[in-house]
């Protein structure tokens, strides 16, 4: 089955390169383009997407609104910010409003393409440089080679626990973690401490950093 991806960005020229740079995802890509917020959200409205990539930086509805508004509209769809800058109170941000990927425009057609398909499997992108100024993961496991920490996370979790930091990856708060995976908001509480310890986080942010740091695939 092909993959569709929309694509979120005012310039048409990156709209064409990249539809061209991502056929090296999937051969039979489907990709619509929307040159503002309120196209995509118009698009997501008639069809199903695999990934959306969004530009926070455009006409209209933009920035972190843009990002809320598609999040809420595509809430089971993987969404990656494409940006010119990669300020990380700007990544934080995106990242607490439940982007899974963000990608700094300057980036390598290569890095751009193993980036989504991080993505795609389940897992969280960040830039390097964000992630090396990020508060380091305190967990015993971050100080092994990063394969071996991944499986030492992966075998400490039930898969109930896996799903849960899915879900969190995905931004979703607790009550909708809770319906989606028929659980109490208590157990989804209890699911995300014992989360949180594996990762060595304090809180949803830090586990999505502690998830990229450690190249977490979930899927």
């Amino acid at each position: 089955m092909a993959m569709n991806m929309l694509l979120v960005d005012d310039h048409p020229l990156l709209r064409g390169g990249m539809r061209f740079l991502l056929r090296s995802l999937d051969a039979g890509l489907e990709m619509d383009e929307a040159s503002t917020c309120t196209e995509a959200l118009e698009l997501a409205a008639a069809r199903s997407y695999d990934l959306v990539l969004l530009d926070l930086n455009m006409p209209g509805l933009n920035g972190l609104d843009a990002l809320d508004a598609l999040r809420d509209a595509v809430p089971g769809t993987p969404l990656v910010v494409l940006s010119g800058e990669e300020n990380p109170r700007v990544v934080r941000a995106a990242v607490e409003h439940g982007a899974m990927g963000f990608i700094p425009k300057s980036s390598t057609p290569e890095v751009l393409v193993q980036a989504l398909q991080l993505v795609l499997a389940q897992g969280v992108y960040l830039p390097p440089a964000v992630l090396e100024a990020a508060r380091p993961v305190s967990s015993p496991v971050a100080s092994s080679a990063q394969s071996a920490a991944t499986g030492s996370v992966l075998s400490g979790l039930t898969p109930r626990q896996m799903e849960v930091l899915r879900c969190v990856i995905k931004g979703k708060p607790n009550k909708a973690i809770a319906r989606e995976l028929h659980l109490s908001e208590g157990t989804v509480k209890a699911h995300l401490s014992a989360v949180f310890l594996a990762l060595g986080a304090h809180n949803r942010t830090e586990a999505v950093y502690a998830a990229a740091k450690l190249g977490l695939r979930l899927g």
